[in-house]
């Protein structure tokens, strides 16, 4: 069995590589139809929280979830040719999994299995995966050293304003509510709001988009869909830039 996941990895990696700059273009061009706007955004804590403890023993048994690290790092072959052996993907729209919450990918995982996120490679990966197999693969990530990023982006002022302020005059929620004054997440342990600074611009911005246009909608409550509607495409690229760069 794990021989024959590891075998169509290897083909969908390359598969994946082919078709992820066309999908990529075709849903920035795509048009939204308009949708409905929810009642009320779900509550977040407030951004001055401290920065979660994703270093420590402790921290990182929560960050895992309830799978087992070490029985995963040979488990994780099937996901490695994608996202990296150590969870830092090189494809700039393949995310990075290194440090993410471990229940947060396993979440992830179950939407494809689901149907209720979509990708055709994604798709095909997901089901042939148990779900004792997934707990001890997101472990694996999940235990890993924290991703990071580089370059000029955390200096994009436009990008951090709206990540640490957010636009109350727009009801513009800051990004940092949910997901920590660093992006790396609030709380040790959290299947809703993943870690997101350092992540691939190219990955940040496509996801962002495809909420934007409803390509996505697997967020609590809607709230990402909600959001993004309040955000002009400079802004949005802004956003993925600055937090990239954290």
């Amino acid at each position: 069995m794990f021989h024959l996941k590891t075998k169509i990895a290897a083909s969908l990696a390359l598969a994946f590589l082919v078709t992820s700059s066309a999908t990529f273009a075709a849903s920035k061009t795509k048009q939204a139809s308009p949708q409905p706007v929810p009642a009320a955004v779900p509550a977040v804590t407030n951004a001055s929280t401290p920065v979660a403890d994703y270093t420590s023993t402790a921290a990182l048994k929560l960050r895992g979830g309830k799978g087992d690290p070490v029985a995963g790092a040979d488990k994780a072959a099937l996901c490695q040719g994608c996202h990296g052996e150590e969870g830092i993907s090189t494809e700039p729209l393949i995310p990075k999994l290194a440090g993410q919450y471990g229940n947060y990918i396993a979440k992830q995982v179950r939407n494809y299995q689901a149907g209720i996120r979509t990708h055709q490679i994604m798709g095909a990966v997901a089901a042939t995966v148990t779900e004792d197999e997934l707990a001890d693969i997101a472990a694996f990530f999940a235990n890993k050293p924290m991703m990071s990023g580089g370059g000029s982006g955390a200096n994009n002022q436009l990008g951090k304003d709206l990540f640490l302020n957010g636009d109350m005059s727009r009801m513009l929620v800051a990004c940092a509510q949910c997901h920590g004054v660093t992006g790396k997440g609030k709380t040790p342990d959290n299947s809703a709001f993943p870690v997101l600074g350092g992540q691939h611009k190219d990955y940040l911005l496509g996801q962002l988009i495809n909420f934007r246009l409803g390509d996505r909608s697997n967020s609590p409550g809607g709230v990402m869909n909600i959001m993004v509607q309040r955000l002009n495409d400079n802004e949005l690229e802004a956003l993925a830039d600055y937090i990239a760069g954290l």
